[in-house]
């Protein structure tokens, strides 16, 4: 075998052992770090953990899996970087998802893995409702609160900013701005705050903002960023505590209001902005959709949009005080 050869052997079997030579010592490239240690130490306390409660021998894993009894071992005692193919055989073989393995953090409660297990097999419709009554009944946020906090969520250009202050004026709460709430927290633009923080820290920032705004304001109009449906934890906190309304328009209107408020930025360097924009749109589809109310701008003028999206939440305060 060509040393090439070597190195594709090791990383899709898993073993150091061949034919023509007794053993290779393979340099790992990855630089070892407290944190990859620890990553490492976990990930084999998990398998030698899930084989245990399944009554497995490690040579039972390593048949079924196809890696050798050796390299198992050194995973198991935290001393192999382990390849994502690799951890997928061995999750196969164990009959778990591999974010089981992977999974940061401790071990979960029993209690949460058995209700996740019997939520997993629920029908779409039966899923919905179970989220509903786990909400009503743990959210620790009565339904009368929430209806007056709204907060509208969708892409750049969907009219948040100029429909939401107007609402926050007829109502007259107060008309709030995630994305300016973070830069003041922050002290930084928006646009720097990726290369400052990353975008962990940006996520951080955002929920720590959200429970901000959820302490000091008990009535408030929220506008939120476009991508904050995809950070589940906030996205949970934002649909249980307050009353959400999509603002939806087609991927044409959303690019054709960013460019109207003087931001090229869209379209600077990229001929498939569209393309991008329409993806983003299909992938976050159904997350928006689990707002509380929908309402489509497309073709609208701000005073229409504003009219439909008022009688909206006009008449979900007045259900809730009836």
């Amino acid at each position: 075998m060509s040393p090439h050869e070597y190195a594709h052997y090791i990383i899709t079997t898993g073993t150091v052992t061949f034919p023509e030579r007794s053993y290779i010592r393979v340099v790992d490239a990855t630089p070892t770090t407290a944190a990859n240690s620890e990553l490492l130490k976990t990930l084999g306390d998990r398998v030698r953990q899930a084989r245990a409660r399944r009554g497995m021998t490690r040579k039972q894993l390593a048949r079924d899996s196809g890696v050798s009894e050796r390299y198992l071992a050194q995973i198991e005692t935290g001393q192999g970087n382990i390849s994502i193919l690799l951890l997928l055989q061995i999750a196969r073989a164990l009959d778990l998802p591999v974010q089981d393995l992977v999974r940061e953090g401790p071990e979960p409660p029993v209690d949460l893995v058995h209700t996740t297990e019997l939520l997993r097999r629920l029908p779409a419709d039966d899923l919905r409702e179970a989220r509903q009554l786990l909400l009503q009944h743990f959210s620790g946020v009565d339904a009368a609160s929430r209806r007056h906090r709204i907060a509208l969520i969708g892409l750049r250009g969907a009219g948040k900013s100029t429909l939401g202050a107007l609402l926050g004026k007829k109502l007259d709460v107060p008309f709030l701005e995630l994305d300016r709430l973070i830069e003041q927290e922050s002290g930084v633009a928006m646009s720097a705050i990726f290369d400052l923080y990353g975008q962990s820290g940006f996520r951080r920032l955002e929920l720590q903002c959200l429970e901000q705004v959820l302490q000091r304001y008990p009535r408030f109009v929220l506008s939120t960023g476009g991508s904050l449906v995809s950070e589940p934890a906030t996205f949970e906190r934002l649909l249980a505590t307050c009353f959400t309304v999509w603002l939806r328009s087609s991927p044409e209107e959303h690019m054709q209001r960013v460019i109207a408020q003087g931001d090229m930025r869209p379209m600077a360097n990229n001929r498939e902005a569209m393309a991008d924009l329409e993806r983003i749109l299909t992938v976050r589809e159904p997350l928006y959709s689990k707002a509380d109310v929908t309402i489509d701008t497309s073709g609208q003028s701000v005073d229409n949009s504003f009219r439909t999206l008022s009688e909206a939440c006009s008449t979900i305060m007045h259900s809730d005080a009836s």
